[in-house]
This record gives C-alpha cells, structure tokens and sequence, in this order.
C-alpha cells in the first residue's frame, strides 16, 4: 500500500480520497476547509499543515484543485510540490485545467526527476463517491503504469489518453460534446412540448433511434424518464452549470490556441454564460432545460 498526499478535499476530492483510505493506502490530506480535513480525519486519514509537508512523507501526490492557476502554485511556487517533493515521487493532478498549464507542469516535474500525470475525470460527485470514475491520463507509459493500481481504487475506467496533457485534452473535447449533447436534447424536449408531443414517448422514441445519446439516456433533462437523473431532484447537482461552462471556456481556450474553429462549442459556452448569470450556476447542467423555456 502507498503513502499518497491528498490536496484539495472539495466535493470531488474528498470522496476520492475516502476511497483510498477504504483500499488500505495511508492518505495525508490537506485542504483549506477545516471542515474538509475533519472528514478526512473521521475516515482514518491524517492531516497536513500545507501541501509541500504532505507532498514530502509521499510516495503519490495527488491533487485536485479549482483551475490551472491554484495548479501553477501548488505544483511550481516557493516551496510547492515540485521543489519539496523526494526524486521518483509520482504526482498526479486530476484538476481539469488548461492543457498549456498540465504540459508545463509536468516539463518542471521532469527536470526534478518526479513522474507527472494529468488525470481529469468524468463522472461526478456519484462517481467519486462510487468509486466509478473515468480517468483520462496524459504521461510516459512508464507513469501511467505506476499509477494505474491507484487510479483503480478510485475509479472504474482507467484511459491512457498519450503524452502530458493529452489527459486534458481528452476531458475538454468530451465535456464540449457533452455540454453541446445536452443543449440539442434539451431544445428537442421544449420543443416536443410546444408541439404537443409528451415527453416520455420522445424518450421511448429518440432512446431507441438516431437521437441516442447518453444526455438522453442517461441524464435526461426532463423528469420521469430516468428516475436517476437530477431533473427528478429539482436539478440539484451532480455536475453543476458552472462547472459544464468552466469546460466549454477551456475548450474555447485551446480552440483558439489550436487555431481551430468550434462553432457549436461557442455557442454552447454562451447559452452557459447565459443560464449561469441569470441563476442557475449551482443547479445542475441539466437544468439548462429550464432556461431554454424561458
């Protein structure tokens, strides 16, 4: 079993790392929240007074932070995670940033010697809590091996997308399909409405035909026709709109740096912008039905 520093207990990282501690790895964590760390410590992990003093007892460092600039800190400021961390450290971030930081990030972690994944993931608070995650990887073969019996204990599906960054790539391309996705379905419903045709025998329909998707099958944004989805729980979140725009903008952003066009991505970014500035940031993606309706 690994000695693994936890940094950034939030509502992904916490149950993340409770699933370490329930697979027999001893977790040091550290977080801002005092009210984080407690729940570390209930669960049988110990707590850290900063990041570099966990990182420096650590075999594994991983984090999961807000954006790429609390990884800048974290990973390259005065007395951050790269400078404190012993030779062979492996470090994995499952923050989803900006590919430029990941990459960059991982270039100073490799002059001192310490592998480097980036490791987003997708399946939210459930999946976290699950232990049901999808890792997408970027880093050598040789890291990815090394990591992926740790990654196993957190999550279900475990990808090795190539190269540093390419973790981060993956997450933003599948997210701006999914952000994209979940807009069409939810105009096909507000329209089905209008035309008189009941929501649940679009569903049985489209569910069945070419409309298939996993926003229809899996998450559909009206209530009824999958009893598990947040459009049931009033849209409470389990990837909230802020977070969906947060992945549309990083998209935007290596669009732009690729010098690639994503006419659809933009617009979803700005029916996001929209819906997240007139209050519904903190529901559910999903509920992005309920803007359309107005």
């Amino acid at each position: 079993m690994a000695k693994v520093a936890f940094i950034g207990l939030g509502n992904m990282g916490l149950p993340m790392a409770q699933n370490l501690l329930k697979a027999g790895h001893q977790v040091e964590g550290f977080d801002l929240s005092p009210a984080s760390v407690e729940k570390l410590k209930a669960a049988g992990g110990a707590i850290a007074t900063n990041a570099a003093e966990a990182a420096k007892r650590a075999e594994v460092v991983i984090t999961m932070l807000p954006a790429g600039k609390q990884v800048r800190e974290v990973y390259l400021g005065a007395g951050g995670i790269v400078e404190t961390a012993r030779p062979a450290t492996l470090l994995i971030d499952s923050s989803t940033i900006d590919v430029e930081t990941a990459r960059a990030v991982a270039a100073a972690a490799e002059k001192k010697d310490l592998a480097m994944l980036d490791a987003p993931v997708s399946g939210g608070v459930g999946g976290a809590t699950a232990g049901t995650l999808t890792f997408m990887v970027g880093g050598s073969d040789k890291a990815f091996a090394q990591a992926k019996p740790i990654l196993e204990q957190m999550g279900k599906t475990i990808v090795h997308a190539g190269g540093a960054g390419n973790g981060q790539a993956a997450k933003i391309c599948n997210n701006m399909i999914l952000g994209v996705s979940m807009i069409a379905v939810s105009e096909a419903f507000v329209l089905a409405e209008k035309l008189g045709l009941d929501a649940q025998k679009l569903f049985d329909i489209s569910s069945k035909s070419s409309g298939q998707c996993w926003s229809m099958t899996s998450y559909c944004p009206v209530p009824g026709p999958v009893p598990a989805s947040p459009a049931n729980r009033d849209y409470q979140p389990g990837f909230t709109a802020a977070m969906m725009l947060k992945d549309l903008n990083l998209a935007q952003d290596a669009a732009k740096a690729a010098g690639t066009k994503t006419p659809l991505g933009a617009n979803a970014a700005k029916v996001y912008a929209d819906y997240a500035e007139s209050g519904g940031a903190g529901q559910d993606f999903s509920g992005i039905i309920r803007h359309l309706k107005k």
